[in-house]
């Protein structure tokens, strides 16, 4: 989620970051700045902003199927996570995950071990996203000033929705929570619409088999 006007490449909920395959900064460190564009409208939409959300995607699914395998055919698919490593934002994870396992039927999201992501908090230029480490590994990235220019709940709410496989949508009105940061710091809302929930039903309407189809 980054704000509109930012001058990173990065500007996107999933942001530049996957594809460079970066690693998380750590809470005392700053991760390098990504390469600058000239808006993020010039960003959003391109081919390299579809290839870095798909493959976030790509990596959570995989990584869901790996452990499923025995049951590939259930109709509601768990989805593990580790917040160890963002404790400062705890309550607002909590609260991201239960807005998404109220508001869609045919995924879960729960915290456990061997996750299929983990979440991150530190200090980065790019603000916060979603991405992968290069090794086919998903993570999510807070950080710590956006969050405090920005409802904390909708940014955690939103960069989790990429989990799911919603992209960024920043033109978006705020009742849309992949608008991100779009409507500017006032937007309040934390939960999806029901454009949201039911793409995000649809993409699992059928367990892992119908993920699995979304990424190939």
């Amino acid at each position: 989620m980054r704000h509109p006007r930012a001058a990173f490449s990065a500007a996107l909920g999933v942001a530049l970051a996957a594809a460079l395959g970066a690693v998380p900064a750590s809470a005392a460190t700053a991760s390098p700045a990504a390469a600058p564009v000239p808006s993020y409208v010039a960003y959003e939409g391109s081919a390299e902003d579809v290839k870095a959300t798909k493959a976030f995607f790509e990596a959570v699914v995989k990584s869901v199927a790996e452990k499923r395998a025995a049951n590939p055919g259930a109709r509601v698919v768990t989805v593990t996570y580790s917040a160890a490593n963002a404790p400062s934002f705890r309550s607002q994870i909590a609260r991201s995950t239960q807005v998404w396992n109220s508001s869609v039927a045919n995924v879960r999201l729960q915290e456990g071990g061997n996750p299929s992501f983990r979440y991150y908090e530190g200090n980065d230029a790019r603000g916060s996203y979603a991405s992968t480490d290069g090794h086919g590994r998903g993570y999510i990235f807070l950080d710590y000033r956006q969050n405090q220019q920005y409802n904390s709940n909708r940014v955690t709410s939103h960069e989790t929705g990429h989990v799911l496989g919603l992209p960024d949508n920043y033109r978006g009105p705020c009742s849309e929570l992949m608008s991100g940061g779009g409507p500017g710091t006032s937007c309040q809302n934390d939960t999806p619409n029901a454009n949201e929930r039911a793409r995000v039903n649809a993409l699992w309407a059928n367990g892992l088999a119908s993920a699995m189809k979304s990424v190939s």
